[in-house]
Formats: C-alpha cells, structure tokens, sequence
C-alpha cells in the first residue's frame, strides 16, 4: 500500500531533500545538490518566488519506507498574467514502481484541478532559472550542477500515467580546441566600430554587482518570446545575486554595452562543480566548500549557464565580441570542455551561435504534459 504524505516540519522537508541521495546512492552520473541550499529553496520565508508562486511538498511511502518525492507548483505569475493555466510540478524521484510514481501525480493533478487549472507539465521547477525536464537521452554522462539526473526507468512512469511530450530540450558540448578564434577574432573588431559597443569584463565580484539588476531586466527581453519563459521579478533578482553571482568566477562574466553604455548582450560561465559537489556529497562542511573553492579556481570543464543578446542586436554578431573575451581567458586558463545547459529544441537563435564550434548533443530532455 502507498500512501502519500505532504511535508508539513522540518523534519519532512529535509527527508524530502535528502531522498535523491537514497535513490541514487550507487550512480556515478547524478551530482548531488547541497543539502542547505535545496532547503532553503523551499523556504518560504528566504524564497521570494513564493511572492508569486506556492508549491506543496509530498512524500510517497511504502511499507514505511519512503520510496518517492514530488513538488506540485502553480506560478501565479504564469497562470494570472500570462493565462497558461498549468500545474507545474518538478523534484519528481521515485523507485521503480508504477503505483508510486502514480500516486504522487495524482496529487499534484488534484490540486490542478482545484483551481481549474487546464494542464499539468513536468518536471520544471518555479522559473527559467531553475532545473528542467527528465532525461530520454545520455543516461552516462554525469550532471551538471544545474541540472537533474533521473533513471532511466522515469520515461516509462510518465507514459503509464498518460504524460505525452510537451518541449525537447538538448545538452550539448564542445572541446575548446574545436574553437578557431579567426572565427570571431576579426569579425569581432568590424562588429564594435560598426555597432559603436564594447566588452565589459571583470576581475573582482564586487564590479559585477552593479550590473545585475541590468543583466536580469535584459534577460527577461531576450527569453520573453520562449514558450517556457515567466518573468524574472526584482525581488527575485536580488535572490539570484546571492545565490550564483559569488559561485562565478568574475572573468567567466561577460557584458556588451552600446555607446550609450547600456546593456546590450551577457554572459554567464560556471566553473564544473560536478566532481566537487559528489565528493561534498551534499555537505558544505567540514570539507565540501573546499572542494568546491578547488574547482572554482582549477576546474578544466565550463558550463555555459546563460548567454543573452538584446532583441535589437540579434544576429549582428554580437556574440563574437563575448567569444574573444572568453577565447582569452579560457585559454589562459587551460580550459579543456565547454558545456551548454539545456536549450529548447526550438530556440533557433541560441543554436546558431554555436554552430562553428562543433558541437555535439550528447544529452536529450523532454518535459511532459497531461490534461486536466
């Protein structure tokens, strides 16, 4: 018999956290997040995207062993502003057994239901810059820190319970030595003198900080038109600052500015914390904020977390100006692989950008739907 129990104490919720270490325990390829981090995520009181979202934990149990989690999510922001009348749902891990995985969607569909919302889609988390979709493809290749791992056993949980795909989403990478600067090198300088801009770069995050609020206003213009996007709100800003800007290197962050000196692209670079975070298993201390500290200053692999170009300037070739900047510290620095996050298999835009440097998809994501 399952039953299902929605997390009401701390107790609960750091059960709730902790369930992907159980699941995963033996796999070489799921990163594990930290412990603290991941609670605070669903701390009302710290999150301030529960200013414009709410969201119920639930804990599934068999035999009095807990066998599975789910986070069932409205953004209000979505569904009032933007009319998409969806129940979000993510953090969705489970054992191999149909009734679990059941039973946990069944409640997130009910609370759908309760505020006639229309659909629900899955996993996503509360915005853009959270962790999206379930893996289809790339079972072995370990996670980045901003993404989820998942059995390969999910896909076949979704499709018994009448989830048909909803967005396709693919990871890719390529290695720096496929990058050939007179790609950009030349075009790069044309593009400034044309275009009358200029690279910001930096040495120290106390500089960053005076643009971010800058960087996220831009963002929300250049991903407005994505069918996924939900506003960055500016309570919301001030969260992210605090939560990825000290994690960055300061010279992995790139800006462009126009003549006027506004905003016009960025880009944001995360050091692999990967293989920093499975040695921390979870725990920032006594030795886990040293291994990550290692990796922010040695990591060999980048990730590419966000990289966005005013509508206005889209395919002028802007993004040449941002790859000079990190041509030289990457190779300063003796970086080996670069990473992408997930992209929507329709954001046409990002993939062009990429296009020279040979990348190869080597990891596919799928979120999933199902009617109300």
């Amino acid at each position: 018999m399952i039953t299902i129990k929605e997390v009401s104490n701390k107790k609960d919720l750091k059960a709730f956290v902790k369930f992907p270490f159980k699941l995963y325990k033996n796999s070489k390829y799921w990163t594990p997040p930290i412990i603290s981090e991941e609670l605070k995520t669903f701390d009302t009181n710290e999150n301030p995207v529960f200013k414009d979202a709410e969201a119920k934990l639930f804990l599934a149990y068999k035999n009095n062993e807990l066998v599975g989690r789910v986070a069932a999510i409205i953004n209000w922001l979505e569904v009032k502003d933007q009319e998409q009348q969806k129940m979000r749902f993510g953090w969705f891990d489970f054992i191999d057994d149909l009734d679990v995985s059941q039973a946990l969607l069944n409640k997130v569909e009910e609370i759908g239901k309760s505020h006639n919302l229309k659909f629900t889609e899955g996993p996503v988390g509360f915005s853009n810059l959270d962790k999206v979709g379930v893996i289809t493809e790339g079972f072995e290749c370990i996670t980045t820190m901003v993404t989820w791992y998942n059995h390969p056993y999910y896909i076949k949980h979704y499709e018994a319970a009448g989830y048909t795909i909803e967005k396709g989403y693919a990871e890719s990478r390529f290695d720096f030595s496929n990058v050939n600067p007179e790609s950009f090198i030349k075009a790069q300088a044309l593009i400034k003198r044309r275009y009358q801009i200029e690279a910001l770069t930096f040495t120290k995050t106390e500089e960053v900080m005076p643009y971010v609020d800058k960087m996220f206003d831009l963002f929300n213009k250049t991903y407005a038109a994505l069918a996924s996007f939900v506003e960055i709100t500016d309570i919301q800003k001030e969260y992210f600052k605090k939560k990825f800007i000290s994690f960055v290197n300061p010279e992995y962050i790139n800006f462009v500015l126009d003549k006027d000196k506004e905003l016009i692209g960025f880009a944001i670079v995360m050091p692999s914390f990967a293989q920093a975070l499975k040695k921390a298993n979870g725990k920032l201390f006594p030795f886990g904020f040293t291994h990550l500290l290692k990796a922010k200053k040695q990591s060999k692999d980048v990730i590419f977390y966000l990289i966005g170009i005013h509508p206005d300037y889209q395919n002028k070739g802007v993004h040449a100006v941002i790859f000079n900047e990190y041509y030289k510290v990457f190779k300063a620095k003796g970086i080996e692989t670069c990473y992408r996050t997930p992209e929507l298999d329709d954001n046409i835009a990002i993939q062009q950008i990429w296009k020279h440097f040979k990348p190869e998809v080597y990891r596919r994501r799928k979120t999933l739907r199902k009617n109300l």
